[in-house]
Formats: structure tokens, sequence, C-alpha cells
């Protein structure tokens, strides 16, 4: 999964690339650009970076910096749509893998941390 889920990601943050660069070269265009961009792209960074974590809690973490960083990207993508800057027709499939992601990203996130906290519960019963 965390291949299919890391692939998924990278796909992404193509995509986010593809929508900023076709975006119009105004003001606005481009400091909308420049925030979807950086919140865009970092989804993978961090993602990447939570597999070498050198602990659960620090593999926790970058996950849900990754989190965060995709929730931002959902809101530009929504206020590009809402401002009339692109069609939201052209936006809403990205949308939509926004939250696919937040999902899953969520989801091992919990997972992991029921597992910590089984763990720890085990170790002050025993």
């Amino acid at each position: 999964m965390q291949t299919e889920l890391g692939e998924r990601i990278v796909e992404y943050a193509a995509r986010i690339i593809r929508v900023v660069e076709s975006l119009p070269k105004t003001l606005t265009g481009r400091r909308l650009g420049d925030q979807l961009l950086r919140s865009g792209t970092s989804v993978g960074a961090n993602f990447e970076e939570a597999q070498a974590a050198e602990s659960k809690d620090d593999f926790v973490h970058k996950l849900q910096v990754a989190l965060k960083e995709l929730r931002e990207s959902k809101y530009w993508l929504r206020l590009l749509g809402k401002a009339g800057t692109l069609p939201q027709q052209r936006l809403a499939p990205l949308v939509d893998e926004s939250n696919q992601l937040v999902a899953m990203l969520s989801k091992a996130v919990a997972k992991v941390k029921g597992k910590a906290k089984l763990a720890t519960q085990a170790a002050t019963s025993a």
C-alpha cells in the first residue's frame, strides 16, 4: 500500500504543477500559484521523509505535516475555483483526490497511533 500511496502522492504533485502552470500570469495567479505549488508538492516530500523516520512519533509527525499540506492545497484549489481563476469543474477531480489522500493518510496516522497506544498499554500491564 505504501508504494501505491506514494505513487498517488507523486501524481498529485504532478497534477498540482500542471494546474499552477496553467494559472493566469496575474498578481492573483502568481501569488495563489506559489502557495499551491509549495503546499501541493511538499505533501510528497513529507511522506517520503516519513518513510525514513527515526521513530514512530517522528513517522506520525511527518505524516501529520503531509496532512496539513494536503488540507492547505485543497483550500487553494477551492479558492481558485470560487474566485473564477480556473473553472471549478477542472479543479473538482483534484479536490476529490485531495479528500481521498487526506482519508488515506489520516487512516495511516490513526493506525500507527493505535498500535503505539496498544504497545504502551501492554508494557504498563506487564
